[in-house]
């Protein structure tokens, strides 16, 4: 949100509503949490079938595990998309474009 301020600025003057802002912030959030959770779960199949032997009374893709650790992951990244999102509607853009 820091790096982004002026670019913030340069669209709040333009015309852009902060509901467009907002959801620039959050749909890219959004595009990482997508490919965390994608390559995530590859990987906790794959890691699940090579330690095996090592799981006790829990299948290497237990449905609940997988679904509560992804619904978890969600929560809390759209939560920290949130913050910075709400931060970038309050930007002032005669603030955000005056030179440093």
């Amino acid at each position: 949100m820091t790096q982004r301020t002026q670019e913030i600025g340069v669209r709040m003057a333009l015309g852009a509503e902060g509901r467009q802002v907002s959801w620039l912030i959050l749909r890219r959030g959004l595009l990482q949490l997508a490919i965390g959770l994608t390559l995530g779960l590859a990987g906790a199949f794959g890691v699940g079938r090579v330690l095996r032997t090592l799981l006790i009374q829990v299948t290497p893709s237990d449905p609940v595990t997988f679904v509560s650790i992804t619904t978890l992951l969600t929560f809390v990244a759209i939560t920290a998309c949130l913050l910075p999102a709400r931060r970038a509607i309050c930007v002032d853009p005669l603030v955000a474009l005056r030179p440093d």
